[in-house]
């Protein structure tokens, strides 16, 4: 993987993203989070941090990975169990305005706390996403999700994320509920063991700010 390529289109999409932020209306912002507040904090919390495993944890996630995968829940191209059941309806009724806002404003809360677990797990999934696994063809994961997890532009931030949420995307992927061609090919690599043992990782990552605007 040229890691350099990679990290250098993120840094451009970064830029993109909070310049597109800066149009948001007041109204739109307003909006918002009445959505967030009234109708998404059922399932991810007020501020974007979920109670409920089954569901992620938004906070802090880059705007543009947040806006693309609601336009993908309002187009039915994201088919993984949950999404059918849960955010293909909650998607349908949302206009390009407010997936901007909604996206911009889970952007801007404040990471939630990572939950440490089995520490011998933990370190063997640390292993696995700072060094990937060369003889099986699995990249780095710190390459294109940053190396403390914050995420970036297009990829998703996975510090603090539940492990039941981060298995079930990842048995999705592998199951083709989920297309995406880069992750597709990484889990490939992985088995259910490999997976396990991110997922110990991933869900005691410390936080660490997206950017500047992370913090309120």
């Amino acid at each position: 993987m040229n890691t350099p390529h990679i990290v250098g289109i993120a840094g451009l999409l970064v830029l993109v993203s909070l310049a597109q932020s800066a149009d948001l209306t007041p109204r739109a912002r307003t909006s918002a989070e009445r959505i967030a507040v009234g109708t998404c904090a059922g399932c991810h919390g007020a501020q974007g941090i979920s109670v409920v495993p089954k569901f992620p944890n938004l906070a802090a996630q880059p705007a543009s990975y947040i806006a693309n995968q609601l336009k993908a829940f309002k187009s039915k191209s994201r088919g993984d169990p949950d999404a059918q059941a849960f955010m293909w309806g909650m998607a349908a009724t949302l206009n390009e305005g407010e997936i901007d806002a909604l996206a911009q404003y889970y952007s801007q809360q404040r990471a939630g706390h990572g939950f440490s677990g089995d520490h011998t797990l933990s370190a063997r999934g640390k292993e696995i996403y700072e060094n990937g696994i060369a003889a099986r063809n699995v990249p780095a994961c710190n390459s294109c999700h940053g190396a403390n997890g914050e995420g970036m532009a297009e990829f998703p931030r996975l510090a603090g994320q539940h492990s039941q949420y981060f298995l079930n995307q990842m048995r999705s992927f592998q199951s083709s509920y989920r297309t995406a061609d880069v992750m597709q090919s990484v889990v490939a690599g992985l088995n259910d063991s490999d997976l396990t043992a991110l997922a110990a990782y991933m869900q005691s990552m410390s936080p660490m700010t997206l950017s500047a605007q992370t913090v309120r």
